[in-house]
């Protein structure tokens, strides 16, 4: 592994080469914070598809766009006299030490609950006004869910064993069949939703993440969907014109691949 120094120099190469980019490359001179943006999600989801793939040579490439990404923000908050790298990782530094009061001051916790109990506390002492602030607008529904329960349960908002939550999944889906036999479109969604979100909440009380849970399963179907794609056409077959029991055929010899 290299050295501080070593870090600290390649972090400076980078903003050199910013620096370089900024004022002599076409495209480079041209990008806003607006422009970047949605480069920017696509790049964060890159680093989570890498992550999801355990592959470690893709996610220090990854990791290496994003943090691109980051240098530019800064670059062109430097241009404005708004903020620059410096202000960024002081920022953070302030915060981090400010939200770890048993690292950097005198509390006592036992365990990480009382981690991020403390966590949240520590930012409404610091002028959030709902633990909720936190949880941006844009996120995915299924992502959102997780951390909006995630913070709530910081604070005690919570169950306190898994089985009640299990119970209220199975209320949950009472309640959806209820409106699924009166066929109200309406209603059905808003239970469906209800649903989806108290999955979400038991999958958090076994310590299993629901996004990288549903991308595990997307990426398993559209492997053994492929496979299926592959084998019919090897047989010079369109899938349309098989039957469903010709292609559980393929689907099951997927399965144990």
């Amino acid at each position: 592994m290299n050295s501080r120094e070593s870090q600290l120099q390649a972090f400076d190469r980078l903003l050199t080469i910013m620096d370089e980019l900024r004022t002599q490359c076409p495209w480079d001179k041209k990008q806003t914070m607006q422009t970047l943006r949605h480069l920017t999600i696509e790049e964060t989801y890159e680093l989570g598809d890498a992550i999801l793939d355990n592959d470690l040579e893709e996610i220090k490439k990854e990791l290496g766009d994003v943090l691109l990404h980051i240098v530019f923000y800064a670059k062109i908050g430097s241009e404005t006299k708004h903020f620059d790298i410096a202000d960024v990782a002081n920022d953070i530094c302030d915060k981090l030490i400010n939200r770890h009061p048993h690292i950097y001051g005198d509390v006592v916790v036992e365990n990480e609950e009382e981690v991020k109990q403390n966590w949240e506390k520590i930012k409404l002492k610091e002028g959030k006004k709902s633990v909720l602030e936190g949880v941006p607008k844009g996120l995915p529904a299924l992502v959102k869910a997780n951390r909006i329960q995630d913070k709530v349960a910081g604070v005690g908002f919570d169950w306190e064993k898994p089985e009640q939550v299990w119970e209220k999944v199975q209320e949950e889906l009472e309640e959806f069949q209820d409106e699924v036999k009166q066929g109200n479109a309406d209603a059905m969604e808003s239970e469906f939703g209800d649903v989806l979100f108290s999955m979400v909440n038991y999958a958090r009380f076994l310590n299993i993440n629901p996004e990288n849970a549903l991308e595990r399963t997307n990426k398993k179907f559209i492997k053994r969907f492929q496979y299926l794609e592959n084998k019919a056409k090897e047989q010079g077959k369109a899938l349309k014109d098989m039957t469903l029991t010709e292609m559980d055929v393929f689907w099951e010899e997927a399965k144990t691949i």
